[in-house]
């Protein structure tokens, strides 16, 4: 039996154009609006869960509350607070810090300035703070005197003084008492609004 010749080989073309239709215009617009919903909404979501993460661990904003850090922070100034800053070192006084105040729990976070840690000696009388024995120089205080006088405490470990700088009108460790560094949410370290009073603290 001999061979088939190559005519018999040849494979039969396909039916059709040989040529693959292309989408509308109006199905590639359709696409194309659906990538770009979908990497906005995509965006927006890391966005949100980035500045959560950043809150929790990093870096919390503040409102402030009260005139009882007055002069140096105002009703509705708001600050920025570091998280991170007593993983790194001890409280020390002059740190501004938000914090929860015992015994009210509930309550939204407190910010006042610290005046004592662990070990020192804190009272008021004869208008002035009195630590360790010495009365303080605190220029930033709104007035003079302090009016009302509070008996010497010595500050256990782990704690804080914390008072206003508008001693007058500060609910403060002298209602509460000592802060726990536990309970502390962080440390104030700039003022972000009003761009004004932009600034360090």
């Amino acid at each position: 039996m001999s061979e088939p010749g190559p005519s018999a080989l040849t494979e039969p073309e396909p039916a059709g154009t040989g040529e693959a239709e292309s989408p509308p215009p109006e199905a590639k617009a359709r696409a194309g609006a659906r990538r770009w919903i979908i990497e906005v909404v995509v965006i927006v979501a890391a966005a949100f869960v980035l500045a959560l993460l950043i809150q929790q661990f990093i870096i919390k904003p503040y409102v402030i509350p009260s005139p009882s850090m007055e002069p140096t922070l105002v009703e509705g100034d708001r600050v920025l607070v570091s998280r991170l800053s007593y993983h790194f070192r001890d409280p020390e006084r002059g740190d501004i810090i938000v914090f929860q105040p015992p015994g009210y729990q509930d309550s939204e976070p407190f910010i006042k300035r610290v005046v004592a840690v662990a070990g020192d000696t804190v009272s008021v009388h004869n208008g002035a703070l009195w630590i360790n024995g010495e009365a303080q120089d605190e220029p930033y205080l709104k007035e003079y005197p302090i009016l009302d006088d509070y008996p010497e405490v010595t500050i256990a470990p782990g704690y804080v003084w914390a008072m206003g700088d508008n001693r007058n009108n500060s609910g403060d460790s002298r209602v509460f008492g000592p802060v726990s560094e536990e309970a502390i949410i962080g440390v104030a370290f700039a003022i972000y609004w009003p761009p004004g009073d932009l600034g360090g603290l």
